[in-house]
């Protein structure tokens, strides 16, 4: 079920194991994903003006920092996503079977923690076999892990609508706030540069 969520919704593991019962609405046939975000922010302890980690002097006073205030901030945020039928059917035969835990006044879906989703992922991936990821940048070799499936689901609807209207959907579906990592997804699907390449020379083969 995990594995579904993720491919299905495109959700990072965390807002997929934060999903309660109460977040699907089987009607309309969606479900709210609710993102907690912490940020760090700095600031001088003289003039509390903003900070970049790489500041000596604040901008604001001029003063010289040696230990910068270090705050914590919290952004909440939600998304409603629509979800194919079958995994709504699914969802909902998984729910009257009783699979929901009831944990801190809420009934989840997941009764596991982050680490242990990616242990899942891992161990079903080893199970089915599936080869070893390779970056093609930089060489390194990476197991099937919760936000390759992300990925996996950005690369699929990109091949079969690479609009500008589909990537903004695809952008606000996947909760980027910025385009241009949206937009990373266009060049990782895309093939027709290559195809466009060869076939300038093909009347050289003939």
């Amino acid at each position: 079920m995990l594995i579904r969520i993720l491919f299905h919704l495109g959700c990072r593991v965390s807002e997929a194991l934060s999903i309660s019962v109460d977040d699907i609405d089987f009607p309309s046939g969606t479900i709210t994903i609710k993102h907690l975000k912490k940020r760090i922010r700095y600031s001088c302890p003289q003039c509390n003006t903003n900070l970049a980690a790489r500041h000596r002097y604040c901008p604001g006073c001029g003063a010289e920092i040696t230990s910068a205030q270090r705050n914590e901030l919290e952004h909440h945020r939600q998304r409603i996503l629509p979800v194919d039928e079958e995994t709504m059917k699914m969802l909902k035969e998984y729910i009257e079977r009783g699979g929901p835990v009831v944990r801190d006044g809420k009934r989840l879906i997941f009764n596991i923690n982050r680490n242990r989703g990616w242990q899942l992922i891992r161990e079903c991936s080893e199970r089915a076999r599936l080869p070893k990821l390779i970056n093609a940048e930089t060489g390194k070799v990476h197991n099937v892990s919760p936000h390759r499936l992300r990925d996996a689901f950005a690369v699929h609807a990109v091949k079969l609508d690479d609009s500008g209207d589909g990537l903004r959907l695809l952008q606000e579906h996947l909760g980027h706030q910025s385009f241009n990592t949206t937009a990373k997804y266009r060049k990782v699907a895309g093939e027709e540069h290559r195809e466009w390449y060869q076939h300038l020379w093909e009347k050289d083969k003939s």
